[in-house]
Parts: structure tokens; C-alpha cells; sequence
């Protein structure tokens, strides 16, 4: 029997699956249509008051493009190869495919969920399912604030690198310059007879230049010294550019990614295809998937279940691909969420977050082609072992490939086309970075009217943080926030509550319904017994691993922090970790009633009745003013 709600839907158009007592309803609005709720009974004309004010995603390939966009990041490039050569080659992939079976898509996709079905940023999407955790929405603010000042510290350097590309003669691939001492030799004459007899370390021009003239480095975090001017000019510039892509939201960010998302794959094929001619580039490739089972299976881990064997053991390889994992989807960031929030209600996103994850990991594996050709080539040029070569971090992209440049034939239209890749990797995730912390801050605050205001005050905020950054000092307080801010103990602690809060508090099988009303089709298990057990035990796992194995950050292999630089950068990490006791303890405080009583009704969700909200969302139901 048909009941009045139904009735109305079909008088409005709808006539859609029913699932169970709630009817799946799909919403044709256009995305361009930014307008109150239509009085007209025709499906396309009916729109969100709520989804209109924060604007969508204009189509599809938009969104898939700025997902590309958002975590095809710098990790892909400069750490996935590093890190599946450090750990046995082709068997590295072994461990990764398995953790991102059962932690990377599922996380994935739970945040994607999430933001589509709340249409919320990463801070209120959780008030509406789990007032007790909403701290987790803060602390993953916390993080992407400490990302956002970081990433644009890397797209200034980057700018650097590129103005002084349009050369054949790049300024770091020799020793005559004002900037180099009397130590710096040149590659090719490294071998010379008398320079190995002397015992004098020489020092590659490449290192020179970047760490005598981009970074100016100083001895030490307590000597701060004076700000590179030239990096100040380059880090306005990024600004300037990242401020105008985003201007209005995922309106601009979305066009701008048809050229951010692509332009980089698409070099990353040609530099492939380059490098896999040069002498060299095949034993490079053989290094980087050579396949070394022995690292996947310690034997000493049968004898002692203390965590204090050798470096390359096999627990340290898993942790490894479960952290690579989570960096390289921008899982516990909140970006995810907000990217989801602009989705229509009813929009596949469980088919298109497989796509996605594809292309990410796909994305990963190919950088490790081209870096380790190239890397071959190099111990070929150099007659030295790849491990005398390779390396991870800022050190591979502003040090070993740009030596690798000067061995090529047109040195500079390859450094420029780098650099130019580089930029447009770093960029695109700002943008996602930026719109992530501007719309969460706007929907926690409940002013959408004042998106420009806001996203002006966190460019600016952030643009005088980084300053620090680009200072002789700069360097060392960069890897400060890079190891503490944004390091593995807040984000796991982070991710783990947020699977606490939606698999356990939430309910798992209430959320799957959500998804199921959402998508009009109901997904296996398996992502919900993720949620439930597999991805916790991950986490905890990779978690206590990390903190028994920690050491403390060195800079380069030689420079010790002083106390107090720890202190700080501990500091940051429990930044975002005391977001979430700290948004607990005093709401437990302040309600009325017992103990017990407060905390059912913490827990208890906005987001009640999902037939009125599914209204809501689908803009069938008028809101209240």
C-alpha cells in the first residue's frame, strides 16, 4: 500500500527502487543550478537549499579528475619507489596489496560515504553521526593545517628549481658558481685518480646548490637567520596561484584540474618511455622490483616477541605499506570527506572509489619506473651501485634527479618538464587541502556567505606560518612538522576513532544501510568487516610498532635535535591527538544527568530518521529558517 510519502514522490517524479522502508530517490538536479527549491514537480528543477549554498561538482570526470588531483600527491612519486626497493623489491607489493585490500580502499570509501551522506565537511559530518567524536574532525583540521603549510614550503622550492631550468646549462651541475666551495667536484671528474688519493669528501654541485642556494642552510634550528627572499617571492607566487584556482570552491578547482590531474600522468608516460632508453635504465628497473621474499619473513620473529631485531625486518616492512597507505589516499586529512560532501546524494561512489584506488596505486607503481630507470642510468653514467644513488624524500626530487638531468641530452627541456610535473602534483593537492580546511571551517561555523573571507584569512595565516620555513633555519623546523605534525602517531590515532566512532558507535550496519539508501544497491561485507575488525587491528598494529621502534629525528643522517625542538615537535603531534578527549571531557562535563546518561546521549546521532534526511539532501523537504 502506497503511503502519503511515496504519493508525494510521485507526484514530484520519483519512482524509484524502494529498499526496505526506504525509498531510494534519485535526484537529477544540475550541478550548475545554484537556486532556492523549485515549486515545479519537474525532477531536474528540484535542488538542495543546503547542497545549492555550498555548491557540487559540476560532473563527474570533475570529480574523478580532482580526486586524481588530490592524492596523486609528491608521496607517490618520491617514497612509493623508494620504499618498494628498500623492502624487497616486487615482494614489497605483496604486503601492500593485502593492507590496501583491507585498510586503504575500505578507509577510503568510509570517508567518501561519509561526506556524501552528511554533505558535511570533516568537523560537522561527525556531529551528525557521533556528537562524542567530533574531536576527530578537529584533529584531522589540525593535521591538514600543519600539511598545508608544509606542501606549499615544497611547491616554493619547486618554483625555484623551475626558474632556473631554462638553461642546458643548469647552475647545478657544475663547480664555478658563487655559491660552491673549494670541496665541490663535478660527477665526471669524481673518479680521477688524484681526487681518490687525496682524501678530501667532495660534494656534488647538485647538493651544493640546494643546500647552500635554495635552502642557505644554517647550522642548526636555533639559528634561524635570515629569510631566502627568493623563495619568499616563489612561495607568494604558489599562493597567488593556488588562491585563484580555488576561488570558487569546486566550481574553479574542478576546471583546473582537467590540465593539474593529467598533465602529470601524461609526463610521467613520456619520462617513462624516455628513460627506458637510456644505458642503464634496465638494471635500474630489475633493482626496483627484483623480487626478495626473505623480507616479508623474518625467521627471528618466531624467536622473540620483542620488537628489536635488525632495521629490514618483516614487521617494518608491513608497517611501512600500511603507512605509505594511508599518506598516499589522504586517509584522516578530512579531505576525503569533503570532496564526498560535494557529491549528489545518490552518486555511485562505491564504483568510482575502486576506479580511483586503481588509479592511485597504478600511479604509484609507475613512478617507480621512471625514477629507478633513471636511477639506473645514473649508477651507470657513475659506475657506482644504485644504492650509492638512490633515495627518498625532497633529497630524490631536488637532488638526485636533478643530477640525473645533467647526463641527459637537453638537459633543461627535461628539468623543465620535472619541475613543471612536480608543480602541478603539489598544486592539486593544495587545492584539495585548502577547499578541505575552508569548507569544514564554514560548516562548523554555519557561514557559507563568507567563504571568500575565510579562505583569504587561511592563505594568509598560513602564508606568514611558512615563512619560518624559508628562513637558513627553515629546513630543519620543515622536517619538524613533517616528522611530528603530520607524522604516523597522530594520523593513525586519528584514522583509529574513526573507525571506533562509525563501526562501532555509529554502527556499521546502520551506515551500510545509509550507503545502501545512497547507491540503491546494497555492497558486499566486506568493507564493513573492515571497518569492524581487520582495519582497526591494521592500525593498532602499525601504531604500537611505531612507537617501540621510534627514534628520534636526525636531519641528514648528522644533525641532532636539541631537546626542545622534540619538545615542540611533540607539541604538534598531541595537537591533533587531545582534539579528541578535549571535545569529549568538557561536553561530558557540562550535560545534565548521570554519567551513563551523558554519554548515550553523546552518542546518540543528528541524523535520525534517514527518510527525512534522505528528503533533506534530495531537497524535498523544505528547510527550517
Amino acid at each position: 500500500m502506497t503511503n502519503a510519502y511515496e504519493e508525494e514522490l510521485q507526484t514530484l517524479g520519483y519512482g524509484g527502487p524502494t529498499i526496505g522502508e526506504v525509498p531510494h530517490i534519485v535526484c537529477d538536479c544540475p550541478q550548475e543550478i545554484i537556486c532556492e527549491c523549485s515549486k515545479s514537480t519537474a525532477p531536474q528543477n528540484i535542488c538542495s537549499k543546503s547542497t545549492a549554498s555550498r555548491g557540487n561538482w559540476s560532473n563527474r570526470l570533475e570529480f574523478i579528475l580532482s580526486m586524481v588531483g588530490t592524492f596523486v600527491g609528491l608521496g607517490n612519486v618520491w617514497r612509493f619507489p623508494y620504499l618498494c626497493y628498500k623492502n624487497g623489491g616486487g615482494a614489497f607489493l605483496i604486503p601492500y596489496l593485502i593492507l590496501l585490500l583491507t585498510g586503504g580502499i575500505p578507509l577510503f570509501f568510509m570517508e567518501m560515504a561519509l561526506g556524501q551522506f552528511t554533505g558535511q565537511g570533516a568537523i560537522t559530518s561527525w556531529t551528525k553521526i557521533c556528537p562524542l567524536f567530533t574531536g576527530v574532525g578537529y584533529g584531522s583540521l589540525v593535521i591538514l593545517s600543519f600539511s598545508i603549510i608544509d606542501y606549499m614550503v615544497i611547491l616554493s622550492w619547486t618554483l625555484y628549481f623551475l626558474a632556473h631550468s631554462f638553461t642546458n646549462d643548469l647552475p647545478w651541475g657544475r663547480c664555478n658558481n658563487t655559491w660552491n666551495t673549494p670541496n665541490c667536484v663535478e660527477d665526471a671528474m669524481k673518479h680521477n685518480i688524484s681526487f681518490q688519493t687525496n682524501g678530501t669528501n667532495y660534494i656534488s654541485p647538485g647538493t651544493e646548490f640546494w643546500e647552500r642556494k635554495v635552502l642557505r642552510i644554517s647550522n642548526g634550528i636555533d639559528e634561524v637567520g635570515k629569510p631566502n627572499w627568493s623563495l619568499v617571492l616563489c612561495m607568494i607566487l604558489a599562493w597567488i596561484l593556488t588562491f585563484i584556482c580555488i576561488l570558487k570552491g569546486v566550481k574553479t578547482s574542478g576546471k583546473v584540474s582537467y590540465i593539474t590531474a593529467t598533465f602529470p600522468i601524461t609526463m610521467l608516460v613520456i619520462m617513462l618511455i624516455r628513460g627506458a632508453t637510456l644505458p642503464g635504465a634496465v638494471n635500474g628497473i630489475k633493482q626496483y622490483l627484483y623480487p626478495d621474499i626473505s623480507q616479508l619473513a623474518e625467521p627471528k620473529l618466531q624467536q622473540s616477541l620483542l620488537l628489536t631485531c635488525p632495521e629490514r625486518r618483516s614487521v617494518m616492512v608491513w608497517t611501512e605499506a600500511a603507512t605509505q597507505i594511508f599518506y598516499s589516499y589522504g586517509i584522516g586529512f578530512g579531505i576525503i570527506i569533503t570532496c564526498g560532501s560535494y557529491n549528489k546524494y545518490n552518486y555511485n561512489s562505491y564504483k568510482y572509489c575502486l576506479l580511483l584506488s586503481v588509479v592511485n596505486s597504478g600511479t604509484s607503481f609507475l613512478s617507480g619506473f621512471v625514477i629507478f630507470s633513471l636511477l639506473g642510468f645514473m649508477a651507470h653514467e657513475q659506475g657506482v651501485d644504485i644504492s650509492d644513488v638512490a633515495e627518498s624524500g625532497p633529497g630524490l626530487v631536488f637532488i638526485v634527479y636533478p643530477k640525473a638531468v645533467t647526463m641527459m641530452p637537453f638537459p633543461g627541456l627535461w628539468a623543465v618538464l620535472f619541475f613543471l610535473m612536480i608543480l602541478l602534483v603539489g598544486i592539486s593537492s593544495q587545492f584539495a587541502q585548502i577547499e578541505g580546511q575552508v569548507t569544514t571551517l564554514m560548516d562548523r561555523f554555519g557561514i557559507l556567505r563568507y567563504r571568500l573571507s575565510f579562505l583569504t584569512g587561511s592563505c594568509i595565516i598560513s602564508f606568514l606560518l611558512g615563512l619560518t620555513m624559508v628562513t637558513e633555519g627553515g629546513m630543519y623546523l620543515f622536517q619538524l612538522v613533517d616528522f611530528y605534525g603530520i607524522g604516523s602517531f597522530s594520523l593513525l590515532c586519528v584514522v583509529f576513532f574513526e573507525c571506533i566512532a562509525l563501526a562501532w558507535v555509529y554502527g556499521a550496519n546502520r551506515f551500510y544501510k545509509a550507503v545502501e539508501n545512497m547507491l540503491g544497491y546494497r555492497p558486499g561485507p566486506w568493507m564493513k568487516w573492515c571497518w569492524m575488525y581487520f582495519t582497526p587491528t591494521i592500525i593498532t598494529v602499525t601504531f604500537v610498532y611505531t612507537l617501540v621502534k621510534f627514534q628520534t629525528l636526525v636531519y641528514n643522517k648528522v644533525y641532532h635535535y636539541p631537546a626542545w625542538a622534540h619538545g615542540l615537535g611533540w607539541c604538534m603531534a598531541l595537537a591533533s591527538i587531545l582534539c579528541i578527549p578535549g571535545y569529549v571531557l568538557p561536553h561530558l562535563l557540562m550535560a545534565p544527568g548521570s554519567i551513563l546518561m551523558r554519554i548515550k546521549q553523546l552518542m546518540e546521532p543528528e541524523i535520525v530518521d534517514l527518510v527525512t534526511w534522505q528528503r533533506k539532501r534530495l531537497g524535498l523537504l523544505e528547510e527550517s529558517h
